[in-house]
């Protein structure tokens, strides 16, 4: 572990010791699940994340004077997304007993369960490891779920490549230790998949020093990485797992006969930050090296090397590989690289360009069978009135057996079909409210995300998942009004400036910066090639028609023809949206003002609430001196006129 580069070392951060007072991973974990305790103390909770767990608290249970509401999130590890149907019944079964009743499809192509109680966490991991599937390292300071491009082509083999070499890779990084099945099974050995003798020989293979040759955990050591590492395989021109956002990306290239030579390698990038924190930014992976096939696995061990030695152990926020790449610069970087991996590396080989895939509806796989890609708002998989996604799944599972593949934009794609049952997949679906087409799905639906954030989220500093789909409904109806009715774009929001639902590469990013108001990101490319860039700190929920009618008028009456409105921004640039918008007249740019909803959402609340609004003309100065009022205060300039009127006629 190498601490600091500087003459005077700096003492490492209080995990690192936590860390490797864990005996690889152990403790205090194994203990204090023997305690009849609702929680995990803190050292506890750092080392539990190795193993797939995060202790929330239910904020909306929060009574002043009682304990918290704890419970825990599960999180799986599924390289690719691969969910067996075994497993997928499993996981179904444990949200009803010991979850809350729905299962979360993540942007890293796993599954969460929320709502578990300490007492019920081994139970339900136990569960998990003996139906095919693992939590190990789905959380932690160590490689991440290993992602995939999901389309299950059968008579493409560069899409089996991205499949075989994603789960290569999760095995190569896997943590070693003993603790996962001493804790959770107490110590028994469950029967899996083979690994690849090659992985097995590379895992041990030291190069230039990129082994421990006498730890249990070769690779990581007892300090694991400095924090989260991401790796991700795809295919030339299919960017559906955001490549450019991974610590590690590989690219699969073949030959004219369809056979491995290699990969394309990517590296740096990373969606994390924090506010007011200008030394912390989202960061888009640079271009490497290409590597032949034989050489991939001493290749990652290098990146992974470089980054675990030289990666920042004192400052967390600091300690992503994109900050040693940023600061370092590419070429010390790939310098580095090759002095672990004992070669020179090769230049990265040219590509089509990326383009972002999201295989929704019926699919021919290649070899007869298909394949349906079911459409999940904000990967919510759950019973809800008329919408029961739940159940059609289970039901589906229970009868067809069909094996599903996770996307990184939270979706779910159903393989191995059966022709002669798309008939009754379809009618299945459809008695349980799922809509099966592509193109009966509002557009700015099908391309959204957000992350879960409150009430579970600790990190969260306002709603994202239950705030997007009304607001996505405000746009829409917007953009109606705007003579904009088949205009669609890409938007994302979190809670919080972590960027989970990666908001940083949407054309619209919401990034919560207070309660109920958002920073606004604009200017990513659709295809999730370019960085959006902040616009505004804060911007009140409330305020949300007013904030882009402008922006949107603007779009409309500039942009070039077939331009996206990610592209638009990013041409035309800040300081003219902001004069364009400085100088409009609300209302103005308004052509079709009796537009209705086209979102199956819209509700009686919110068009009562509409018909009752009123409008009222203040001074500009009034205007300036009430919005500074609001920003400071946290609450919307309607609210706080609303208040300060009734003060006033009281």
């Amino acid at each position: 572990m190498v601490v600091s580069q500087t003459p005077k070392a700096r003492k490492p951060s209080k995990i690192e010791g936590i860390k490797e007072r864990s005996n690889f991973l152990r403790e205090p974990v194994a203990t204090e699940l023997l305690q009849d305790t609702t929680h995990f103390t803190e050292d506890a909770i750092q080392i539990l994340k190795f193993h797939g767990s995060y202790q929330q608290d239910n904020r909306d249970n929060r009574v002043k004077g009682q304990e918290k509401d704890y419970q825990m999130m599960l999180r799986t590890r599924n390289p690719g997304g691969f969910i067996p149907p075994e497993l997928y019944l499993t996981l179904e079964q444990l949200s009803e007993e010991y979850g809350n009743h729905t299962l979360r499809v993540t942007t890293r192509q796993g599954f969460q369960i929320h709502g578990i109680l300490k007492k019920n966490l081994k139970a339900t991991i136990a569960a998990i490891i003996r139906n095919m599937g693992s939590t190990l390292g789905a959380c932690g300071d160590l490689n991440r779920n290993v992602m995939a491009a999901p389309a299950p082509y059968k008579n493409r083999p560069e899409y089996q490549y991205a499949w075989e070499y994603a789960d290569r890779i999760a095995d190569l990084l896997t943590p070693q230790t003993g603790a996962y099945y001493e804790i959770w099974l107490d110590g028994e050995k469950v029967i899996s998949a083979e690994e690849a003798p090659e992985v097995k020989a590379a895992r041990q293979r030291n190069g230039n020093g990129t082994i421990f040759q006498d730890k249990e955990e070769p690779i990581y050591g007892e300090h694991y990485m400095p924090r989260k590492f991401k790796c991700s395989v795809t295919v030339p021109g299919d960017n559906s797992i955001d490549i450019y956002t991974q610590d590690v990306g590989l690219v699969v290239i073949t030959n004219d006969q369809g056979e491995l030579e290699g990969f394309n390698v990517l590296a740096g990038g990373g969606m994390g930050r924090t506010h007011n924190k200008e030394e912390t930014f989202a960061r888009l992976a640079d271009h490497i090296c290409y590597v032949e096939k034989e050489d991939i696995y001493d290749l990652v061990k290098a990146i992974v090397a470089t980054q675990r030695d030289y990666g920042d152990r004192v400052n967390r926020r600091h300690a992503r590989m994109k900050y040693l790449i940023n600061d370092w610069g590419v070429e010390k970087f790939r310098e580095k690289v090759e002095s672990y991996f004992g070669k020179t590396l090769a230049p990265f080989k040219p590509l089509p360009p990326f383009k972002y895939e999201d295989y929704l509806g019926w699919n021919e796989q290649g070899d007869g069978k298909l394949f349906l890609g079911i459409s999940i708002e904000n990967g919510r998989v759950k019973d809800e009135g008329n919408f029961r996604l739940k159940t059609a799944l289970r039901e589906i599972t229970e009868k067809f057996a069909l094996p599903m593949r996770l996307t990184a934009n939270h979706n779910i794609i159903l393989y191995e079909i059966d022709p002669t049952h798309q008939q009754a997949l379809n009618q299945i679906l459809e008695q349980h409210g799922i809509q099966v087409t592509p193109e009966g799905i509002e557009p700015l639906v099908r391309y959204s995300m957000a992350c879960p954030a409150l009430p579970t989220c600790g990190l969260a500093v306002t709603e994202s998942e239950r705030a997007l789909p009304g607001m996505v409904d405000r746009i829409r109806l917007l953009l109606n009004k705007l003579g904009l009715e088949k205009e669609y774009f890409v938007i994302r929001m979190t809670g919080c400036p972590n960027g989970c639902a990666r908001p940083y590469m949407a054309e619209l990013g919401f990034v919560g910066s207070a309660p109920k108001a958002y920073q606004v990101w604009l200017g990513a490319s659709p295809d999730q090639t370019r960085l959006s860039r902040a616009y505004v700190q804060k911007m009140p929920e409330s305020e949300l028609e007013s904030f882009f009618e402008p922006i949107f008028v603007q779009f409309r009456e500039e942009r070039k023809p077939q331009e996206s409105f990610g592209d638009f921004c990013d041409r035309i640039g800040f300081d003219a949206l902001r004069e364009f918008s400085a100088n409009y007249e609300l209302g103005s740019g308004i052509v079709n003002p009796d537009a209705k909803l086209a979102s199956k959402k819209s509700s009686a609340k919110k068009s009562s609430t509409a018909k009752n609004r009123r409008r009222i003309s203040i001074p500009e100065e009034v205007h300036a001196r009430l919005k500074e009022a609001a920003a400071n205060q946290g609450k919307s300039m309607t609210e706080l006129a609303a208040e300060a009127l009734k003060a006033y006629l009281a």
